[in-house]
């Protein structure tokens, strides 16, 4: 049944026009970034430290330039209408009338919105990687911020970790709009509310800035030799909001 679950929520979600009409705006974003990206030659780890582009640096440089747009577009857009769009449609009481537990339900959810922004990543990745090595400076080593010289083998390493983290971050973005996609009266709302928490989180504490700041965060961590950032922080507020969504969920009044 969890399978059955898991295929009919994905077809569910790739039948939407939101669902299509994001992932063309991202495709073309990376595209646009891209040309551009190429052209220039020059990014940045954060506001205080530019780099040349080479063949080594160019997948996390490029997800630097594509992270505000996941982060703020692709994925409150995306959980905004699957947790609360199908909600006010009435598409979910028609899920619910089945029975399939609750909390099932919600990890499938929550699963497919993970995968789409793997999906994203992975694309992404593909992107700097392999067209960084056929049209970028070929070089034999680069310098990360920090100055950690790496080989070929090292950057890669270092690519495949930085997009990791990434994920992570982007992960309890997804959990948090899905507590508030749950709580508000519809998708406009839940999407607003969304970006407002991300952005407030910032004042709340300098601690939560890589909401905000995702990648320039990560270059910050990847920089530092022993940096408990994972444990110390961010897996605790994953468990925390899958602890409150998991309360939210069950008790919503779904299909009354």
């Amino acid at each position: 049944m969890m399978t059955g679950l898991f295929i009919s929520e994905l077809e569910r979600t790739f039948k939407r026009k939101k669902t299509a009409a994001v992932l063309a705006v991202y495709a073309g974003l990376l595209a646009f970034i891209w040309f551009f990206f190429q052209r220039g030659g020059i990014s940045f780890f954060d506001a205080d430290h530019d780099v040349k582009i080479d063949s080594l640096n160019s997948a996390p440089l490029l997800l630097r330039d594509l992270s505000f747009a996941i982060t703020f577009i692709v994925i409150p857009m995306f959980v905004a209408d699957s947790f609360n769009g199908e909600y006010t449609s009435g598409a979910l009481r028609m899920v619910l009338i089945r029975p399939h537990h609750r909390v099932k339900l919600f990890f499938v959810k929550w699963a497919i919105q993970c995968l789409l922004v793997f999906l994203i990543l992975c694309i992404t990745w593909l992107v700097g990687t392999c067209l960084g090595r056929m049209v970028m400076p070929h070089v034999n080593e680069t310098t990360f911020l920090g100055g950690q010289t790496l080989g070929t083998v090292g950057a890669l390493l270092y690519s495949l970790k930085f997009y990791g983290i990434c994920f992570c971050i982007f992960i309890a973005v997804i959990s948090i709009g899905s507590i508030l996609s749950v709580l508000m009266p519809n998708s406009i709302l839940s999407y607003v509310a969304t970006i407002g928490a991300l952005i407030g989180s910032v004042y709340v504490s300098d601690k939560l800035s890589f909401f905000f700041s995702v990648t320039d965060s990560v270059f910050h961590e990847l920089s530092r030799p022993n940096s408990e950032f994972l444990v110390t922080l961010l897996f605790p507020i994953l468990l925390i909001s899958l602890i409150i969504n998991l309360f939210v969920w069950k008790k919503k009044e779904w299909v009354g």
